[in-house]
């Protein structure tokens, strides 16, 4: 249970989650860590907690440093259960500490662990001295959740950034300049895209206020510490709080013999002849995170289904559900499917995709198997659309 100190006298207490597979509905192939951050100093601070299996494994952490009893303020960024599960064992070691966190924070608290802690509601602008380092506290609500908040050290230029900047990564390795950029990079992108995208005008304030500060650390509650590649990651938060996109199609479908297949590649060519990079998802074989990972930057989301018992598949339906609930803005759709009869399922998915706002190119419906001059009809009135 090794402690990692960060700068002197600031430590990494987390624990680190390697069997982690699924974190509501998202796959995290890679594991997650859950970051909690310890300061010596005149007054010990604990920052952020970790899930609630992972408390012996922190206070072990802890306690090669100091008594955990000695902890004087736990300051809870965010009271989501994976990061402040462990908050009732820190607190029966330490009985007499504060609990800091936002107005919200301090209100939903007690409703969590129905505990009465010694609570202190912060705001924006407050400050806590702590000896030789000050601790700015600034309020994120919504980035993801309504008590959300930072803490800033300016003495230390380090950013306690929450959820802001995380990945879902375990690895004994605990910052960006000792693990492969690529992989920090793509599971940033699915973080956000997971989990932070509906938020993007409340990243962007987030962003707004990051601008004013000095910083060349951010600890972040999951995955690796940035002291490295912080510019980087703060300009792809700028391209994907402001949703921009690429010139990238996605075609996500099901298919049950493979005519709504069909459908899905005579789409395909379409866009590769109007020079449209393009990707292809069967929902059978592709998790709908993984999916969202790559609707962060594309354009035109193109979604089929046959009709099964006047409806959609349900794997279409999973996903049309996953999506409008992470709400991307500024893309075009598509419906397309096949059908035997009733033929349902495409005004289904439109009625789906016209939901979530987009801006829609004109359905694809073919009845039974769809041969190549259908196809070619249908490829004609797509590439004037386009």
């Amino acid at each position: 249970m090794k402690k990692i100190e960060i700068k002197k006298g600031i430590y990494w207490v987390g624990g680190i989650d390697w069997n982690l597979r699924n974190f509501h509905g998202y796959l995290t192939q890679r594991g997650s860590t859950y970051n909690s951050y310890l300061i010596v100093d005149d007054k010990i601070t604990l920052i952020d907690n970790v899930k609630a299996s992972f408390a012996e494994e922190q206070i072990a952490r802890i306690s090669q440093i100091i008594d955990p009893a000695k902890i004087d303020y736990v300051i809870q960024n965010h009271i989501e259960m994976d990061h402040s599960g462990s908050l009732p064992k820190i607190m029966e070691l330490c009985p007499n500490a504060k609990v800091i966190a936002s107005v919200k924070g301090v209100e939903n608290l007690p409703k969590h662990y129905k505990n009465n802690w010694d609570f202190m509601a912060v705001k924006a602008g407050d400050i806590l001295d702590i000896g030789s380092r000050k601790l700015h506290f600034v309020p994120t609500p919504m980035v993801h959740w309504p008590d959300n908040m930072l803490t800033y050290c300016p003495d230390e230029k380090i950013l306690f950034s929450n959820d802001s900047f995380g990945q879902h990564i375990a690895s004994s390795e605990r910052f960006d300049d000792e693990f492969p950029l690529n992989v920090i990079m793509t599971e940033a992108a699915k973080y956000y895209a997971n989990i932070v995208l509906p938020y993007g005008k409340q990243v962007q304030k987030e962003l707004k206020v990051a601008k004013t500060l000095e910083i060349d650390t951010i600890c972040p509650s999951h995955g690796l510490i940035l002291r490295k590649y912080i510019p980087q990651l703060i300009e792809k938060y700028i391209k994907w709080s402001a949703n921009e996109v690429e010139n990238k199609a996605l075609i996500i479908y099901d298919t049950m013999w493979k005519s709504t297949e069909k459908i899905a590649h005579s789409i395909q060519e379409v866009f590769e002849i109007k020079g449209v990079h393009t990707r292809l998802f069967n929902l059978q074989y592709t998790h709908i995170s993984d999916i969202m990972t790559e609707i962060l930057t594309a354009k035109y989301i193109c979604v089929g289904s046959p009709t099964l018992n006047n409806n959609i598949l349900p794997t279409t339906a999973a996903f049309l559900t996953y999506l409008k609930g992470l709400a991307p803005k500024n893309r075009i759709g598509l419906a397309f499917g096949s059908y035997g009869w009733g033929g349902q399922s495409i005004d289904i998915i439109e009625n789906h995709l016209k939901e979530c706002k987009f801006e829609m190119l004109d359905q694809i419906k073919i009845q039974y198997i769809p041969d190549e001059k259908k196809l070619n009809e249908e490829r004609k009135k797509l590439i004037e659309q386009i």
